[in-house]
C-alpha cells in the first residue's frame, strides 16, 4: 500500500480531535467553493466540484455544510481571490512532499510552508524537483471488502489494487473518478475514502524511528490553514502500520 493510503488509514483510524475536525472540516468546504465559483454549482457538469463534494463526504462534512457552501457561490457572496499554489519540498530521510495550498495571501503562506518545513527537518525544493515522481490518480478505499467488490473493479478500468489487512485501495484514471463512484455505491459499496489524489510512483521505505519525525512534519503541514493536501512517497512495512494503528 503507497504512503498515501497508509497516511489516509492511519489519520481515519486515529481520529481527530473537534479543533482539527473543524479545521478539516472548512478546508474542505473552501474547496467547494473554489471548484463551484472556477465552473459552476452544478456538480454534474463540474468534475472538480463533484470530486471536492465526495472528498468532502468522504471526511463526514455534514451535508448542510456543503449546501450553504453553494448557496454561498449562488448568491455571488464574494470572499475576495483565492490563489491555487504548489509547492515541492522535502521531509526527512529523503521523503518527497507534494503540498497543495488554498490561499487569499500568496506570501503568508509561502512563509508558513518554508518555516513549517524547516523547523521539522524539511526543505523547499525547485519547481519540478519533485512532481515527477508523482502521478494523479483517482482513489478509492475501502475499509471491509469481499470478492464481489474486487470483481467489481477488476471489470472496470482499474490500474492497480492494493491490499492490506487494514483495508483494500482501487487506483483508476482520474477521467473515471465519476463513474467509478458512482458505480461503487449503486453495488452498495461505499468507500471509506475518494479522492483524486497525487500517487508516487517510486516510494522510500522509512522504519517506525524515521516515520515519527514524518509524519509530525507532514500533521504540522496539515496543520496551517492555507495547506489543502499534503503528499508524500514514504512507505512503511505493513506490520509496523499495525503496530502503530494498536497504540
Amino acid at each position: 500500500m503507497s504512503g498515501h493510503s497508509k497516511w489516509s488509514t492511519i489519520k481515519r483510524k486515529k481520529g481527530a480531535n473537534d479543533a482539527k475536525r473543524g479545521q478539516l472540516f472548512a478546508k474542505l468546504v473552501k474547496a467547494i467553493e473554489i471548484a463551484a465559483r472556477n465552473g459552476g454549482t452544478d456538480p454534474a457538469n463540474n468534475a472538480s466540484l463533484y470530486q471536492a463534494i465526495q472528498k468532502a463526504k468522504s471526511n463526514s462534512v455534514p451535508n448542510e455544510n456543503i449546501e450553504r457552501a453553494l448557496k454561498r457561490v449562488d448568491g455571488n457572496l464574494e470572499t475576495g481571490e483565492i490563489f491555487e499554489l504548489s509547492y515541492e519540498g522535502y521531509a526527512p530521510h529523503g521523503v518527497a512532499l507534494l503540498i497543495n495550498c488554498l490561499t487569499d495571501n500568496k506570501n503568508r503562506t509561502s512563509s508558513d510552508v518554508k518555516a513549517t518545513l524547516t523547523k521539522h527537518g524539511g526543505s523547499m525544493g525547485t519547481p519540478g524537483s519533485v512532481n515527477y515522481l508523482f502521478e494523479r490518480k483517482a482513489v478509492f478505499q475501502f475499509d471491509k471488502y469481499n470478492d464481489e467488490l474486487i470483481d467489481l473493479a477488476l471489470n472496470s478500468d482499474c490500474l492497480d489494487i492494493l491490499e492490506s489487512n487494514q483495508s483494500v485501495t482501487f487506483e483508476f484514471p482520474p477521467s473515471d473518478f465519476k463513474n467509478m463512484n458512482e458505480k461503487f455505491n449503486n453495488n452498495s459499496f461505499v468507500p471509506s475514502n475518494a479522492e483524486i489524489a497525487q500517487i508516487p510512483n517510486v516510494g522510500v521505505v522509512i522504519d517506525m524511528e524515521k516515520f515519527k519525525s514524518v509524519s509530525k512534519l507532514i500533521s504540522a503541514l496539515e496543520d496551517l490553514d492555507d495547506v489543502q493536501d499534503v503528499y508524500a512517497n514514504f512507505d512503511i512495512e505493513e506490520k509496523e502500520l499495525e503496530a502503530l494503528l494498536s497504540e
